[in-house]
Order: C-alpha cells, then sequence, then structure tokens
C-alpha cells in the first residue's frame, strides 16, 4: 500500500505543471491514456524493469535551475532528407522544410485540432497494447500530455529520407514528443532522428506496419553530457513486412531506450540494435520486449557498448514467442567492451517459448580490449589511441551493420569515431 501511494504521489508531483489537451480527436485518447496512468501510478525503483536504472531523474519534477543543454554536431548533413525541426519541444516551421514529400502524408501534432484524423486509429493505441505484460507508465503519461510531435501516414516509396531535428535553448525544456507512422502496405519510408530535445525528454513512437511495408529507423542520441532522455518506439508488423531500428547513444546523463514490437503477421522480421559509448557518469540502459505472434518470424537484437571512467550500461532484452509462431527465428546478443575496471554492464537476457519449432538464442558478455589483437597492430606501427579506436570500431561493426543503407553507415561510424577522438584527449 505504502509503494502504491508514493507511486501515485509522484504521478501528482509529475504531472502538476503539465497542460492537459481535451481538443479534438486527441480529446478522448488522452483521457483514456490519463485514466489508465492514474491506475498505474509513475515506476519505482523497486519494479522489475526498473532494477537496473533509477528512475527517480525521469519521474520526479524538474529542478527550478536546470544545467543548460549543450547544441551537439550535425550528422546527416551530406544526406538528401525531409527536414523537421523541433525546438524546445515545438515544431519550428521557419527551420524545417515544407511538409509535402511524394508517398507521404505529414501534419503537425500541435496543428492536427480536427475532429476526424487518420491518427485516431493509432495514437496511444500501441502503447496500450504495449502495456501488457509490463506496465510502462511514463509512455501511458506521454501519450496523456505529450503537445507535439508527427503525423507520418505512408503510401508510398519516398525518394528521401524524413529527418526529425531536436533542439534545445532552454536549460528548463521538459519535452514531451509523440509521433505516429502508420504504413500502407507495400510503402517503405526511412526516418532519421537527431539531437537533444530538452533537458528532460519523454519520447514516444507508434509504427504500424501493414502487409509488406519496410520501415528503417536511425536514431542519433550525442553528446550532450546532463540531459535525461526516456524513449518508446512501440511498432506492430504485419505480414512479409521488415522494421529496423538503429540507435547511437553517446554520453548523456541518462538514456533509457525501450522498444516494443509484435510480429503479427506470418514471414516479418524485427531488427533493433544500438551502439553506445559512454565516459564518467553517464547512465545507459537498452529495454527490448519482442512477441512473435506468428509463422516464420524472425527478429534480431543486437546491442554492443563502449564504457570508460565509471559508466554503466543495462541492457534488458526478452523473446516472447506465443504459441502457434512455429518457425520463428529469435537472435539476441549484447555485449560490452569495459575500457577500465571502474565502468559497469548489467544484462538481463529473456527468452519464454510457447512453441516447439524455434530457432532462438541469446548471449550476453563483457570484457576489456583483446590484447592480442592491440599487440598486433602495435607491432605493425599503428600508435596507441588509433589501435585502441580501430578496434572498438571493430567491436561495434555487428551493431552498425543492421543499417542497410551505406551513407547512414558510414555517417555514424565517422560520429563514433569522432566520439573516440574528443574522449581521448
Amino acid at each position: 500500500m505504502a509503494v502504491a501511494q508514493a507511486k501515485q504521489d509522484a504521478l501528482a508531483a509529475r504531472i502538476a505543471g503539465l497542460s492537459f489537451d481535451a481538443a479534438g480527436w486527441q480529446g478522448a485518447l488522452r483521457t483514456e491514456a490519463l485514466a489508465r496512468l492514474t491506475a498505474m501510478g509513475l515506476p519505482a525503483k523497486r519494479d522489475e524493469y526498473w532494477r537496473y536504472t533509477n528512475p527517480a531523474t525521469l519521474v520526479a519534477p524538474l529542478p527550478a535551475v536546470a544545467t543548460a543543454t549543450t547544441e551537439e554536431p550535425a550528422l546527416f548533413t551530406d544526406l538528401d532528407c525531409l527536414k523537421l525541426v523541433f525546438v524546445d519541444g515545438q515544431f519550428d516551421a521557419a527551420q524545417s522544410d515544407p511538409l509535402a514529400l511524394e508517398g507521404v502524408s505529414l501534419a503537425v501534432l500541435s496543428q492536427a485540432k480536427a475532429d476526424i484524423h487518420w491518427a485516431a486509429d493509432l495514437f496511444g493505441q500501441l502503447e496500450a497494447r504495449g502495456q501488457s505484460p509490463v506496465q510502462r507508465p511514463l509512455a501511458t503519461l506521454n501519450t496523456a500530455f505529450a503537445g507535439e510531435g508527427v503525423l507520418i501516414h505512408v503510401t508510398g516509396k519516398p525518394s528521401k529520407p524524413v529527418s526529425l531535428i531536436y533542439r534545445a535553448t532552454s536549460a528548463g525544456c521538459d519535452a514531451i514528443l509523440h509521433h505516429c507512422v502508420k504504413m500502407e502496405a507495400g510503402s517503405e519510408l526511412t526516418l532519421l532522428e537527431q539531437g537533444t530535445a530538452g533537458a528532460r525528454v519523454n519520447l514516444v513512437t507508434e509504427v504500424d506496419i501493414a502487409d509488406g511495408a519496410r520501415f528503417h529507423h536511425i536514431r542519433a542520441q550525442g553528446r550532450v553530457e546532463n540531459d535525461s532522455t526516456l524513449t518508446h518506439i512501440f511498432a506492430r508488423i504485419g505480414q512479409e513486412a521488415a522494421f529496423k531500428s538503429f540507435t547511437m547513444t553517446a554520453d548523456g546523463k541518462l538514456t533509457r531506450n525501450e522498444a516494443v514490437m509484435e510480429l503479427l503477421g506470418n514471414d516479418s522480421s524485427a531488427h533493433v540494435a544500438g551502439a553506445a559509448l559512454g565516459e564518467g557518469g553517464v547512465h545507459q540502459d537498452d529495454t527490448v520486449f519482442i512477441t512473435h505472434a506468428a509463422e516464420r518470424c524472425e527478429s534480431r537484437q543486437v546491442f554492443k557498448k563502449v564504457l570508460k571512467n565509471g559508466a554503466v550500461g543495462v541492457f534488458q532484452g526478452k523473446i516472447l514467442v506465443k504459441q502457434g509462431a512455429q518457425k520463428t527465428d529469435g537472435y539476441q546478443i549484447s555485449q560490452a567492451l569495459l575500457l577500465d575496471g571502474d565502468s559497469q554492464f548489467l544484462a538481463k537476457p529473456e527468452l519464454e517459448i510457447y512453441a516447439d519449432d524455434v530457432k532462438c538464442s541469446h548471449g550476453s558478455t563483457s570484457g576489456a580490449i583483446d590484447e592480442t589483437a592491440l599487440f598486433y597492430l602495435r607491432s605493425r606501427g599503428v600508435p596507441l589511441r588509433a589501435a585502441q579506436s580501430l578496434l572498438v570500431l571493430a567491436f561495434l561493426a555487428e551493431a552498425i551493420g543492421e543499417i542497410e543503407d551505406e551513407a547512414i553507415s558510414e555517417a555514424i561510424s565517422a560520429r563514433l569515431q569522432v566520439w573516440l577522438d574528443w574522449h581521448e584527449q
């Protein structure tokens, strides 16, 4: 009872300064989400899925004086993209491209106030499905109170990616963003994300992928050292459809990325990967839950973390294979490269299988740089720091390899090299 009351007290304090928008088609959906949130309360450190990450900074109100954010260098600058810019959690039309792209219909959440909108069938729906068997109340808080985001309806195969760029100028920005992506049958989209939206960020993305559609997602979370970021991506994947998501995380005070996917159509696939680098008081958490509910589906979870000077990395990954989901192929690997004895990697891989004709595997390891490989490079004249960087990038290569677009993959590798160079100074 005391724990439940503490969660309710935390909820009341967290939402005290938030505005509730009941206008248009969003009103009933937000009201329903608020009712679910009230029933759950906010997460606490004793909750099973928060045992490795203290949610206190994500739950408590922001301090009156927050540390100023620092804008990180731009990424994907050489790619032809449709750029949508959000500043301090609000859409900035002046810095964004026009909302026009062949094969795609775009709208801004704060401006979509009509009584009827296609997003009414998606907004909050996948988030609600993702509450079982594990409650994710901070995602529900997002559905109830997110004031901004982008609504993307994909009917074809656009010629260029959609790039979401986040910038923060206010030291006290508490950004809550909610994106919806609806992929029609046979469509394809690449969605890029980069930047830091605020001193604290709560971001939810819901992706509904119809039969035969393909969704590519690449996210770069950058070198802002004092921000706290929580992201959720919920995906529903149809027959012969594909979902691929890659996240690069470099530093950040606290980062927790959750991915919740349902493979509902036969012969579909879901790939989730991440490359993380952290130094000092950095805490990085990747939590994944993939449900196989159809036949002949494939899932891959590939997470690599490089940690030094006391940084903490967390991986929680689960594969649930439901009864009847025969011929499932599930692969999960989480590995950490600890560059000193002060850093820590905490892993919780899980398999839960109710079908008898499946191929599922998981593995988790942590260790130091291979001294034999380092000696080999040094003996051939490679300087120590350059040799260490080569081995770190080689360690991350499996995760980066999940990116299909070669130009994007090269941009990610170049940014990781910048991080390595910066931290060697």
